[in-house]
């Protein structure tokens, strides 16, 4: 009677049970590249919700067979458990034991606090009484599997099969199975990454048990407990998109809120994942072998290292100190003698550096903290790029960001150099010079003197330190030469300069209203330059990055679809097809021409930069159907190095992205618009300019009269520079 009254007063004091009939797991914010690759997850709870028609029967019959094996017939309460829990606590006053339905276990999870209490395994009883009577026993065990906490910060069956396994559950192997299905009993200490003998054994247990029911022979035990559990270990690596990914969730959390994070929302990006990893990868050997080429700093620090039992637990404490940054790999120096060097990783293996390659190591201590990097069989010691870099590639017709790395590695820094960072872009903004000058009348064969040039105190240099008496606009820019660009900036006036480029979508207040814009010694980002580099791509039209194509809600559903921006016309296409000539030029015999060889293709344009002192370095370039741009240099600007270049640190890693850009494209030239321009023999004019109207000469006399041939005696003076047209 007691008995009664009490079950009565809880009762009524029950929770409401909406959290289970109208249930909405947390699910974590996934973002996705364009083609369906996870490539950025945010959220506390990893779970991936699957209905229960597609969860395999053998694994829900293992489950239950293991946790509830009268599930399909009780009320949702084991008697006898509780029973056993409660004489248990009243004679011993231990924690709370006795077998609980998967009906009380999913009461207890969604409902109640972990504190053990005799009053807790009533409530327990009652919530499942009241989720049996509220819930068919399908929608119950569809909840459970993917509900319950197995780990890792995974919860469900499913998330956990890919968090250890990499894999969806039809996928897994018996032995897999059955591995998972032994968690839910004590998650954290059957857990398989940390404590995979004891995650053997329960799995041992698990499979006698599968045996013993009838639902796996003797001869698929064997097999189970002998196959090796290739358990995916959580590890500190350099995500292939985090930079665009913590953009992307930026822009989501603006967007709706905190609950961003448990709604489940998918994003997908215009990002392609293969290019994308191109642009990683590459960014990052350029890097490395930037850093190669600087003397060894030393170890990252030096730690004490005991002798016997306790040497593992200073060798963790390391590694969570300095964790592995993708493939760079953190070592500590056990020992060395004068024929090999033993070190520990992270994973717990041993590695040997032998010869030449342990040169590094040379008055470094045991217990001495160092980066290594595994290049075939062999290890090499190697030490953490201090530069950084960018790279942005781009659909020049939609605008759509196919690539975007912001940095060496996200976890080291979180600044998204890519869109951020605004840096001088060198040779790289003199195409843009060439246009402004084009649009005065000048074509590919103006000539420009290359003599040198003094003002004031300011006395540039080119850069290779030869001189000619002239050259015309195409060897100019293909050469890169300081003195050309500085009198065509002359020519048409700083200002006139500075309001073109703004045309192509670079911020004209942080250009120089000086000679000096003409060298690039304004202020853009890698994003704003392969955005301006669009119009040359595209008959003139320049083309606004955008990374978000649709999110979709938890149910498939989408609820928002990007409406990209339009092209903006921002010059003639007649002069972005003449830019895009000496361009063309650039890349097939000037300072670009390595793109050209290493692609094995002639339908490229491009312009490399390289800063004074070499402190930033650049390559921006294209083809018809996709744009690049590609920075390297330190955060605090500094020297890259003496011998660095645009051309060889960040072309290197432009034709790399692009190789995998254009694989399988055929080679597709720009073609000249149907009007505005004529062509003479061979050579390219403006329709008003044709004839003895083209500016032959800039920065130099006239020739000696008389002139008969065409386009030869128009000269462009340097001073006062031409109206705005």
């Amino acid at each position: 009677m007691l008995g009664a009254i009490v079950a009565a007063i809880v009762w009524v004091q029950l929770p409401a049970l909406d959290n289970l009939t109208d249930y909405q797991p947390h699910q974590p914010l996934r973002v996705l590249s364009a083609d369906g690759q996870l490539i950025g997850e945010f959220g506390a709870e990893r779970r991936r919700f699957v209905p229960l028609k597609d969860i395999p029967k053998p694994m829900q019959d293992a489950l239950l067979a293991v946790e509830d094996s009268d599930f399909w017939t009780h009320s949702g309460i084991d008697f006898g458990g509780i029973a056993r829990a409660f004489v248990r606590n009243l004679t011993h006053g231990g924690p709370l034991h006795g077998a609980s339905t998967i009906t009380q276990q999913l009461a207890r999870d969604t409902y109640l606090s972990k504190k053990q209490r005799w009053t807790r395994k009533i409530v327990e009883a009652l919530l499942a009484l009241k989720i049996e009577h509220a819930l068919s026993k399908e929608q119950i065990l569809e909840i459970y599997m993917n509900q319950i906490y197995l780990g890792n910060r995974a919860y469900g069956f499913a998330a956990a099969a890919e968090r250890y396994y990499g894999k969806t559950l039809d996928k897994l192997t018996p032995g897999e199975m059955a591995l998972l299905i032994g968690l839910p009993k004590n998650p954290a200490g059957y857990n398989p990454a940390q404590n995979l003998s004891r995650a053997k054994r329960r799995q041992a247990v698990v499979l006698d048990r599968l045996a013993a029911v009838g639902q796996l022979s003797a001869e698929q035990v064997k097999a189970a407990k002998e196959q090796p559990l290739d358990i995916q270990r959580p590890k500190r690596t350099a995500g292939v998109a985090d930079h665009a990914a913590e953009q992307v969730r930026q822009e989501m959390l603006t967007r709706f809120g905190e609950e961003v994070y448990t709604r489940g929302l998918t994003v997908t990006t215009t990002l392609n994942y293969a290019e994308q990893s191109a642009a990683q990868e590459s960014l990052r050997h350029a890097l490395f072998e930037l850093e190669r080429r600087q003397p060894f700093r030393g170890p990252e620090a030096t730690i004490e290292l005991p002798e016997g039992d306790d040497l593992d637990e200073a060798l963790d404490a390391a590694f969570e100190d300095y964790p592995d940054l993708g493939e760079l790999q953190t070592a500590v120096l056990l020992s060395q003698d004068k024929n090999a060097a033993r070190l520990a990783l992270a994973s717990g293996e041993r590695i040997t550096i032998k010869g030449a390659a342990m040169r590094p190591l040379q008055g470094v201590n045991r217990g001495g903290v160092v980066r290594v990097l595994e290049s075939g069989k062999q290890w090499a010691v190697s030490q953490t790029p201090q530069a950084e870099g960018a790279v942005v590639t781009m659909d020049p017709v939609t605008g759509a960001i196919r690539a975007l790395v912001g940095g060496f590695d996200f976890s080291r820094n979180q600044f998204n150099s890519a869109t951020q960072a605004f840096r001088q872009p060198g040779s790289a903004f003199k195409p843009f010079v060439y246009s402004a000058v084009i649009e005065q009348g000048a074509w590919a064969g103006t000539l420009v003197s290359d003599e040198p040039f003094v003002l004031g105190d300011w006395a540039p240099r080119n850069y290779d330190g030869q001189y000619e008496w002239a050259l015309t606009l195409r060897q100019a820019l293909a050469r890169s030469k300081n003195m050309v660009t500085i009198r065509l900036a002359q020519a048409v006036g700083p200002q006139r300069v500075r309001s073109w480029a703004a045309r192509f979508g670079l911020d004209e207040e942080r250009q120089p209203l000086n000679l000096t814009i003409a060298l690039g010694t304004g202020s853009v980002t890698p994003l704003q330059m392969a955005q301006a580099y669009t119009a040359f791509a595209n008959a003139g039209r320049v083309a606004s990055g955008w990374l978000i194509q649709r999110v979709q809600d938890a149910q498939g559903e989408t609820i928002w679809q990007a409406d990209p921006p339009k092209p903006r016309q921002a010059i003639s296409a007649r002069n972005a097809f003449m830019t895009s000539q000496l361009l063309a030029a650039v890349a097939r015999e000037g300072t670009g021409a390595r793109a050209s060889s290493m692609l094995a293709r002639w339908d490229l344009y491009g312009k490399t930069g390289t800063t004074n002192d070499a402190v930033d370095a650049w390559f921006c370039g294209f083809q018809a159907s996709r744009v690049g741009a590609v920075w390297i240099g330190y955060s605090t600007p500094k020297s890259l190095g003496e011998r660095e270049t645009g051309g060889g640190l960040a072309l290197p890693v432009w034709a790399a992205t692009m190789a995998v850009a254009l694989k399988g494209q055929p080679s597709t030239q720009i073609e000249p618009p149907a009007e505005g321009l004529v062509q003479q023999d061979g050579n390219w004019f403006y329709s008003e300019y044709a004839g003895d109207m083209a500016i032959a000469r800039i920065g130099l006399p006239p020739p000696p009269a008389p002139v008969e041939d065409a386009a030869s005696d128009v000269v462009l003076p340097v001073s006062p520079p031409l109206n705005n047209p």
